[in-house]
């Protein structure tokens, strides 16, 4: 064969080839930004092959951009097998299973010195959703025993390095004296540059102290990441359909800098899970600072509470208080006015009127989207 001819049919084979290539790049903005990223993976499109996964099996990017109000109402991110952090992505999508058209909400009420008040009815309190009265309410509660489902998450990243040690010894103690034998069950993650679970779901206190010292402290930061997969792949999945209490500890400076999901993508997936994010700063400056007030998001936006230690001791306390608090809230069920499954965030507002004590719960929800 003449070398001439030879080299047009290999011309025409490499086109051909070079035409086909777009149809198997993961669609945009995943596509632009793994062009620029060529070392972090991105979500592919639905009909490609799924790239390699994060640890956590978290996306890289945000699918979409955060609306004005309310912050973040995003899809949720694609969850990974059987809730292990370093399986693949899959294309599942998590929702939350709730009754038709009901929304379950756990509260505490305070009074003027911060006393929790436990004694209260339902007729005291006044429930609006989406700035409307509910419509019909299904059930209501003390709830000072119910079984509690508890993430601890502890930050062992370089920068809480030098007060490490007296943290692990105040969460182990705080599990000691909130788990009960066949009622509550607890995990433990500890989070540097990524997240490990060193102890999954269980009521074996000893088990869950020997999964907060095998944390060694070193690395960067990835607060977000953990959050979200706590709430994504742990108490999200975690006897669904049953009553019990969703609670994060979040033992940490509040600073991030290695996380793949933003602040807002971790706090919708504490909405979406219906967990109660209670925050204990390890900053000891005296001075509030930016994590800080990160911290303060997380625990106002799910119904918790953000404490700030003015000595690395009084962790101790703030475990205790915790540890009150979980055994003194109550729970609503009710129906809102004018519901629709539309994916959209609904705000929640209740208020004691004539008793005039202080209600926390958590802001929100999004409803389910058909």
């Amino acid at each position: 064969m003449r070398p001439s001819l030879l080299l047009a049919i290999l011309g025409t084979a490499l086109s051909a080839a070079h035409a086909q290539q777009p149809a198997d790049l993961p669609s945009a903005p995943s596509a632009t930004l793994q062009q620029q990223q060529p070392k972090e993976a991105a979500p592919a499109a639905s009909q490609a092959p799924a790239p390699a996964s994060s640890p956590l099996g978290l996306p890289s990017v945000p699918k979409d951009p955060p609306p004005a109000t309310p912050p973040n109402a995003t899809t949720a991110a694609p969850k990974s097998q059987a809730g292990d952090p370093n399986a693949p992505v899959d294309a599942d999508i998590p929702t939350i299973k709730v009754g038709v058209n009901e929304v379950n909400v756990i509260f505490t009420v305070t009074d003027k010195r911060n006393h929790f008040v436990k004694d209260l009815s339902q007729s005291d309190f006044k429930f609006v959703d989406d700035g409307k009265p509910v419509a019909q309410v299904n059930s209501f509660r003390r709830e000072t025993n119910l079984p509690l489902r508890v993430g601890l998450l502890i930050d062992a990243s370089n920068s809480v390095r030098d007060r490490f040690k007296f943290e692990q010894e105040s969460a182990i103690e705080f599990l000691n004296q909130i788990i009960r034998r066949n009622s509550d069950k607890a995990f433990v993650i500890g989070f540097d540059t990524t997240a490990e679970v060193t102890q999954d779901f269980t009521d074996d206190t000893d088990q869950l102290g020997k999964g907060v010292r095998m944390l060694r402290p070193g690395g960067g930061t990835a607060m977000y990441d953990a959050i979200y997969y706590a709430c994504r792949d742990k108490l999200l999945k975690e006897n669904a359909g049953t009553a019990t209490r969703k609670a994060i500890i979040l033992l940490s400076d509040g600073e991030d800098n290695q996380s793949r999901v933003t602040r807002e993508e971790a706090v919708e997936m504490a909405q979406r899970a219906e967990v109660i994010v209670y925050t204990i700063s390890t900053n000891t400056s005296g001075l509030k600072l930016r994590g800080d007030k990160v911290l303060e998001r997380f625990a106002d936006a799910t119904g918790g509470r953000a404490f700030f230690p003015f000595k690395i001791s009084d962790v101790a306390n703030a475990f205790s208080e915790i540890q009150d608090e979980l055994r003194s809230q109550y729970a609503v069920s009710y129906v809102p006015a004018d519901f629709k499954k539309d994916g959209r965030y609904r705000s929640i507002d209740i208020t004691a009127p004539a008793k005039k004590e202080k209600v926390r719960a958590r802001k929100g929800y999004f409803a389910p989207k058909q």
